[in-house]
């Protein structure tokens, strides 16, 4: 259990936009950073974060939170899981309980995944450096490869010694329970006996985006060729191959700085350049590329270099891989490097300068290299360089930007020596195909067909409904709740200072009014309390307060997608903020919120009088309704509206 002292000490120290930033690409927009909702797939950024108030939100998809929330929802962390991350970012000490097996055995499956993990990760390392055998076999294979001791321990390399059950039993007598353990994938359980997964191989962990162990590859030495020379991990709850990258823990900064990542094939490949001081290196660790491997590298840069070695079979194999980017959006260049090297081996026969420049001036647009490659196949067979062609327009057709699709054509116009009208009729072809097959329409059909937008039925309003104004009244308390008013007493002249939310608080509470909406009566509670005890809270109470709902509801309520550009500033155009008026705007909003309230009183008399028969209760409402009406009347010519309902 964390105190609540070091809590609000990870919670001041924390800065929701360096968090963030570790994760996705922002850029500063205003007072605040705007980058690629890391929630859901867009093209263009909704996704907010404010340092001032300490919060992130989606324009998009909705999402919302403070940094915890975020760590949270981003990772799949419990809350402690969270702060400890935090913690350990801000080098802020947590004192925690020794972890027992008893205690292990408390711990959650998703927690006690990672811990088992981590733990066995750890006595990996130690076989490496401290076993004669790990020593002999694992650490020498690795000094061949010219990795130094301290890149060894960065990426937490180990080896997995040549025994049956080895670290399964070092694991089972520290508490792990046998289930965690093959939920791993770690150790396999046959006929009632447990067994390692990984022996005799030297061990590549694989992390996430923040660190933590979530599965390992690990290559055999020997020269058995009944057995795998790489073998993976198994899919765990939290190990999904398909959306992870080798590397990526340790080259989300500089892929960022760069705005560009170079993918590559392999585990020693990524640690070769990261070794060598390019660390904006990635691998795919030897499987298809995906779309979700896609998408992560799309938080951090538009911009994706693929680093090949000179074979042609799995070059070829690989023009799948570039087509999701393309189709994703992103820019793809390609390197191809000598025959016989790949990228660790240029790294390690070459200085950093060469093998940046070489990367550099060697790197090429997908049309040119897939031109350059397969031109000299199609020489003298037109068949097969019309072929090329389609194949070239089609990888063009699947870019979603318009402007870009239409340069690509003419480049391949000009290198192919085609006239750019056929290739434009080509790319049409294929994008109303496209199109037609997404929206289930026939071929047939598709000349005439142009894109409709779906038509959402409306739902019928309430003019009456009170919603907006209970939005309006909790945003102003909890956005300017602390700012002062000043009323003057028409009696004696006195003026009374008091602040938004207590004029929100006295006023309501006097009239006895409550909101619809359960979570602002939460919210309201809590100002009432500290009101009465002369204490202040602060938006940021609130959207980091326990309660998950009212920080949810904060947060959404005081985030805007929209803010004034400096260059109003810069060029002499001021505009009036609702912040200029706060007393007159504070009053309207509460009146505004009476006057619906009263509206909606009006319509259920009227509806009462419908049924009821007795005279004297009919004159009651009618009364009743009379005043309302006055009211009514009164407040709506105050706010100079009309009442149309």
């Amino acid at each position: 259990m964390i105190d609540q002292t070091t809590i609000q000490s990870i919670l001041e120290t924390a800065h929701v936009e360096e968090v963030i930033g570790d994760f996705v690409s922002l850029k500063k927009r205003g007072a605040n950073y705007l980058g690629l909702c890391p929630f859901h797939n867009e093209k263009t950024p909704s996704f907010s974060v404010s340092p001032t108030r300490g919060i992130y939100k989606c324009f998009g998809c909705g999402k919302a939170g403070n940094v915890v929330n975020f760590v949270m929802e981003h990772e799949h962390y419990s809350y402690p899981e969270a702060l400890k991350y935090l913690a350990k970012r801000y080098s802020i000490d947590i004192e925690e309980e020794e972890m027992t097996p008893e205690k292990q055995q408390e711990l959650d499956e998703r927690e006690s995944l990672f811990a088992a993990n981590t733990f066995v990760n750890q006595y990996f390392i130690r076989n490496l450096f401290e076993s004669e055998e790990g020593k002999a076999i694992g650490l020498s294979y690795f000094k061949q490869r010219d990795f130094r001791e301290s890149t060894i321990r960065e990426f937490g390399l180990g080896y997995a010694h040549e025994s049956w059950d080895d670290y399964t039993k070092e694991a089972l007598k520290n508490g792990f329970k046998k289930e965690v353990l093959i939920k791993t994938g770690l150790t396999i359980e046959k006929d009632g006996k447990l067994f390692d997964r990984f022996r005799g191989r030297v061990m590549f962990p694989i992390h996430n985006l923040t660190g933590t162990v979530i599965g390992f590859g690990a290559r055999i030495l020997s020269s058995d060729k009944s057995k795998a020379k790489y073998l993976n991990s198994p899919e765990s709850e939290i190990y999904f191959k398909s959306k992870v990258l080798y590397g990526i823990y340790f080259a989300r900064t500089a892929i960022v700085k760069q705005n560009n990542c170079y993918l590559v094939e392999g585990y020693t490949d990524v640690i070769s350049l990261h070794q060598a001081g390019i660390q904006n290196v990635v691998s795919s660790s030897g499987t298809s590329l995906t779309i979700d491997q896609i998408k992560l590298i799309k938080r951090y840069t538009p911009n994706i270099t693929i680093l090949y070695d000179g074979d042609p079979a799995g070059i070829k194999a690989s023009f799948r891989g570039i087509d999701l980017i393309l189709e994703q959006g992103l820019n793809v260049k390609v390197v191809l490097f000598p025959e016989g090297e790949d990228p660790d081996s240029y790294a390690k026969s070459h200085r950093t300068s060469e093998t940046e420049e070489f990367i550099t001036k060697t790197a090429v647009d997908f049309l040119t290299f897939k031109t350059n490659l397969l031109l000299n196949e199609t020489s003298g067979d037109p068949s097969g360089r019309a072929t090329l062609i389609k194949e070239i327009v089609q990888s063009i057709s699947l870019i979603p930007d318009p402007i870009n699709r239409t340069v690509y054509i003419q480049e391949c116009s000009v290198v192919m020596g085609m006239p750019e009208q056929t290739l434009m009729n080509e790319l049409n072809k294929l994008v109303r195909n496209r199109f037609g097959k997404k929206n289930d329409i026939e071929p047939e059909n598709l000349i005439h067909e142009e894109p409709k937008q779906l038509l959402e039925s409306q739902l019928e309003a309430d003019p009456l409904s009170i919603r907006f104004q209970e939005n309006e009244i909790m945003r102003w308390v909890l956005t300017y709740g602390n700012h002062l008013i000043t009323f003057k007493d028409e009696e004696n002249g006195n003026e009374e200072t008091i602040s938004v939310a207590a004029y929100f608080v006295s006023d309501l509470e006097e009239d006895q009014l409550k909101f619809e909406n359960p979570i602002y009566n939460k919210i309201f509670d809590e100002y009432k309390k500290a009101t009465l005890n002369g204490q202040t809270v602060s938006e940021s109470f609130f959207a980091n307060h326990p309660d998950k709902e009212i920080a949810q509801t904060t947060i959404l309520l005081i985030t805007s997608p929209y803010h004034l550009s400096e260059n109003w500033e810069k060029n002499q155009i001021f505009v009036k903020l609702e912040s200029d008026e706060l007393k007159q705007n504070a009053i309207e909003i509460l009146m505004a919120f009476k006057l619906r309230l009263i509206g909606k009183q009006l319509k259920e008399i009227a509806k009462k009088m419908q049924h009821v028969t007795d005279e004297a209760e009919i004159f009651v409402l009618q009364q009743q309704h009379f005043e309302l009406k006055k009211l009514e009347i009164l407040i709506a010519k105050e706010l100079n509206r009309p009442l149309n309902y």
